[in-house]
């Protein structure tokens, strides 16, 4: 039979360590109430009970660091549970064993990015690094609430202070002051409503804490090239000495591809019979395969490109790098801008270009979307607001029938005859 007393802070005191064994005294007030003397003179406070059929020990805190009393009071707390049939040692070992917002992280980035394109997987991957993982990286699954969600948008949305370059050698560096960022705390809250819709699938919590998060107004960035701004670009085009760089800047104005898609472009991918370009799915945000027409202009620069790049190199615009395509044409572009004068025009700008000149050609935004790989109709709007100018010339043709007409002025001239005005 094991001991039976009550507890005290004396009987603890006075209890002494027994070589080679622990041993437990209990209370006689609580059942199961017990504290347990290690073999290294530790002593800590126990529970034991049964919970369906299996006998279980359950060790709550330690001496004195919790006093008699405050145990044995947590003691009864915990046996009107085990009468109303919870199991508090397994409710324990299931919180220790339940996935934290790291492990949720981890297989969102094994099972889920891969779907995705190489850029879109790898900036969701560095912001989950840099932004979620610092901040709930511990927290279980189950802890994140719709209020800790709305804490950390806010956060990134107020944005940070960052290295800004004045020179473009980089040597130079100033620390601006936190720019606001709410494009990109929008972007996280899409990566966090879908990351938290998987681990209600996988049943790692039963809500959705993103799925309602507060988005932020953005104001899309709307820059497009005027008529001599672009004959401006194509001469500076023209005269460039890197022609490889020259000819993807112009392939991405005349065919409003984006950049990634221009630089990955294979020759296998263009038909000069038929006068079109495939791209597969590999390669496009959409993650579809997406063929467009393409120009003879656009023509002759595959054709070109066919006599300059190597023999047996698929690239169109092959890299330094032996078996890659070219990485990098930002310091090409940045000069073609200090050159140009347009020094706030993003190579993204010539895609929105090309579709503003879709427009002005008379093309519906059906075509435009088409042409520009949009899988909802929803992104090709934002060119709409263009259409304004032969919708107001209709404007002004049904307003010119209500135009009062010139009146005939009755009067006699000099001769006695009438006139008018």
């Amino acid at each position: 039979m094991p001991e039976r007393i009550k507890l005290t802070e004396k009987v603890l005191r006075d209890a002494e360590p027994v070589p080679g064994r622990d041993y437990q005294i209990f209370d006689t007030d609580v059942r199961g109430f017990a504290v347990c003397i290690y073999r290294g003179g530790g002593r800590a406070f126990t529970l034991d009970y049964r919970h369906a059929g299996r006998q279980r020990r359950m060790t709550f805190g330690r001496w004195p660091e919790w006093s008699v009393s405050a145990a044995r009071e947590r003691a009864k707390e915990l046996r009107r549970e085990i009468d109303a049939g919870a199991d508090p040692l397994g409710q324990r070992e299931a919180k220790r064993e339940a996935p934290r917002v790291t492990d949720l992280i981890e297989r969102y980035c094994a099972e889920h990015l891969p779907k995705l394109s190489e850029r879109s997987a790898a900036d969701q991957r560095s912001a989950l690094a840099k932004m979620v993982e610092p901040v709930w990286g511990r927290k279980l699954v189950t802890e994140i609430t719709p209020t800790d969600v709305d804490k950390l948008l806010t956060k990134i949305a107020e944005g940070r202070a960052r290295p800004h370059k004045e020179k473009p050698n980089n040597r130079a560096r100033k620390l601006q002051g936190a720019k606001p960022t709410p494009v990109r705390a929008n972007r996280i809250g899409e990566v966090l409503r879908k990351m938290f819709t998987l681990a209600v699938q996988w049943g790692w919590c039963e809500d959705n804490p993103a799925q309602r998060f507060h988005r932020r107004t953005e104001t899309p960035r709307e820059r497009f090239l005027s008529k001599e701004e672009i004959s401006k670009l194509a001469a500076a085009l023209d005269a460039a000495e890197d022609r490889r760089a020259a000819d993807i800047i112009r392939m991405c104005m005349l065919t409003g591809a984006r950049l990634g898609e221009v630089r990955q472009s294979r020759f296998e991918q263009f038909n000069l019979e038929h006068m079109s370009w495939s791209k597969p799915p590999t390669m496009t945000k959409q993650r579809r395969a997406h063929r467009v027409p393409i120009s003879d202009e656009t023509a002759a620069i595959v054709r070109q490109r066919l006599l300059l790049v190597p023999n047996g190199s698929p690239w169109l615009f092959p890299g330094d790098t032996p078996g890659q395509p070219v990485q990098e044409v930002r310091r090409f572009w940045a000069q073609v801008q200090k050159q140009c004068g347009l020094q706030d025009v993003r190579i993204h700008d010539l895609r929105h270009t090309f579709a503003s000149l879709l427009v002005s050609g008379g093309a519906s935004l059906e075509m435009i979307g088409k042409l520009l790989g949009h899988s909802q109709m929803q992104t090709t709007l934002r060119y709409a607001h263009l259409m304004d100018s032969p919708l107001r010339a209709g404007v002004d043709a049904v307003a010119s029938a209500f135009r009062p007409k010139p009146r005939l002025v009755h009067g006699t001239d000099d001769q006695g005859g009438r006139k008018t005005a």
